[in-house]
């Protein structure tokens, strides 16, 4: 039965959608420079302010699986604006967060009630409008979903550096009682919504899953400063995460009405699909973690020219997006896929021959790279992973698709943060090695610095600071081979994970359903 034709404008409509919609795309990008004000504000180190960025992905991916049952459960415009309503209230809490354990605690919160904004609100504008003219609103759902990524980083710069990081959250607050406002007065749930009984949830399944990626998820935060499997908590975590991961599968495959079904995996194109859109997560959210740190830590960068560094990324992703529209209805799409692997790989290549002499604009066209790899992936790799299903197997299969992309990201950010701090003590020990008096380069920096101390402390006085001095040169140093070991190790990743992409069989255009979510 098809949906009620409304009784508004459908484009006010899509309006009042596409407002939360927005705001929950934005607030998974805007944090991301202001990382280094928010560890020294909460007097945390920058591996753990990463703790901001992946407890809101982890959060925000155990609710997309189980968001079609909510919505038929509760009413899909109660469930949109429970939603809002958290993630409104959420966002509060997190700018007022007195200490990082109660702001890890609201960005959970807040990726909770974000986890549902965007499927909800794709599914209620494609109903608004007739079949003939959901393109047009797809595209400027689409567009809007592409442009908060872009100015999250610039936003998030200019509001911290010009106000302070808690207004990164409070920005949300009037958002989203703007959005609570216009859903109640304008959404209404289709007949067939309210007519349809829905079943017992698989609690057993639900619980499942968040035991498996919050243990995991505490792992991948805290393991770095526990020093991994040598702390018992840590293996205690571990066991639990793989025990709980292991009784999920089972338990998925053998229930009725599964909050996964598994089964969907039987698809090669989907299997691989989801495979890559975790090395997806993993390329595109790691560099907007890490290139931030570098910026701000190493370049003494503010937290607006960073954001205005990584701004180029956007606009890569915006120039390529309608041309990935024409050419994935004329070639192969596995052809996008791995010409857009390629692209994340180059950038990531670019972005680890950097030094600390580097020019602004060796970012730009890096970003640039990155943002045109990044359209050139998603539409089509959606596109291909969905195909092959039947219908009534895309809402489930969209879940799991984005659970992946999500947890990609997480552990993606997890890692990097790992290898920088691991890198830069390897690095570090390499480097003191050669500090010796038989060293002549150490020796002629030693005097280069104690040479320019003097002209302001005084001979005696500059010849004890020289080796404080340059032993910051050298943890300088250590710090940029860690960050080059990173991008290398991204790049690694992409080139690797274009294996997968010629295993999954050829889908036409007309066959694959495009959905960003």
């Amino acid at each position: 039965m098809s949906a009620q034709a409304p009784k508004i404008n459908p484009w006010i409509l899509a309006a009042a959608v596409v407002l939360p919609t927005f705001m929950e795309v934005l607030d998974s990008s805007i944090v991301s420079v202001a990382l280094s004000n928010i560890a020294g504000s909460l007097s945390v180190s920058s591996s753990q302010a990463t703790w901001v960025q992946t407890s809101y992905l982890i959060s925000n991916a155990v609710v997309l699986p189980a968001s079609a049952w909510f919505s038929t459960f509760f009413g899909r415009k109660r469930f949109f604006l429970a939603s809002i309503a958290i993630f409104t209230a959420a966002s509060f809490m997190c700018g007022f967060a007195p200490s990082l354990g109660i702001l890890v605690l609201a960005r959970v919160l807040q990726g909770i009630g974000g986890g549902a904004l965007v499927p909800l609100s794709q599914a209620i504008l494609l109903e608004a409008f007739p079949e003939e003219k959901r393109g047009q609103a797809t595209a400027a759902w689409g567009m809007a979903v592409v442009v908060a990524p872009v100015l999250g980083p610039l936003l998030g710069g200019w509001i911290t550096e010009n106000y302070s990081w808690p207004w990164l959250f409070y920005i949300n607050v009037p958002v989203g009682l703007g959005a609570l406002w216009m859903i109640q007065k304008y959404v209404q749930d289709p007949e067939y919504l309210r007519n349809v009984k829905s079943g017992r949830i698989d609690a057993v399944g639900f619980g499942l899953l968040t035991l498996w990626l919050s243990t995991m998820q505490i792992v991948l935060d805290k393991g770095q400063d526990a020093d991994w499997f040598s702390a018992i908590w840590v293996r205690w975590f571990s066991g639990i995460s793989a025990v709980s991961l292991i009784a999920l599968v089972i338990w998925e495959l053998r229930v009725k009405a599964p909050i996964m079904n598994l089964r969907v995996f039987k698809n090669r194109n989907f299997l691989l699909g989801t495979c890559l859109i975790t090395v997806f997560g993993m390329v595109v959210y790691s560099p907007q973690t890490l290139l931030p740190l570098f910026l701000q830590n190493l370049l003494n960068y503010t937290a607006l020219l960073s954001g205005l560094a990584q701004y180029p990324r956007g606009i890569g992703s915006l120039l390529v997006l309608p041309l990935v529209g024409i050419l994935s209805g004329r070639m192969d799409n596995r052809i996008l896929i791995a010409f857009g692997m390629v692209l994340c790989g180059v950038s990531c290549l670019m972005l680890g021959d950097i030094n600390l002499e580097v020019a602004k604009s060796s970012f730009t066209l890096a970003n640039l790279v990155q943002g045109a790899g990044i359209s050139l992936l998603f539409v089509p790799l959606t596109t291909i992973a969905m195909g092959l299903l039947r219908n009534e197997e895309m809402g489930n299969a969209s879940g799991i698709f984005n659970l992946m992309r999500n947890l990609g990201g997480s552990i993606g950010i997890s890692a990097v943060t790992t290898i920088a701090t691991r890198a830069a003590q390897v690095h570090q020990a390499y480097l003191v090695a050669h500090a010796t008096p038989y060293d002549t380069t150490y020796q002629t920096a030693l005097q280069v610095s104690q040479n320019a101390l003097a002209q302001s402390v005084g001979s005696a006085q500059a010849e004890l600071m020289a080796p404080g001095a340059v032993y910051n040169v050298l943890q300088q140093q250590a710090n940029l081979l860690a960050f080059m070991d990173d991008f290398r190790w991204l790049a690694m990743v992409s080139f690797v994970s274009l294996l997968a992409v010629f295993w999954m069989k050829r889908v036409s255009a007309h066959k694959g359903t495009i959905a960003i979510h």
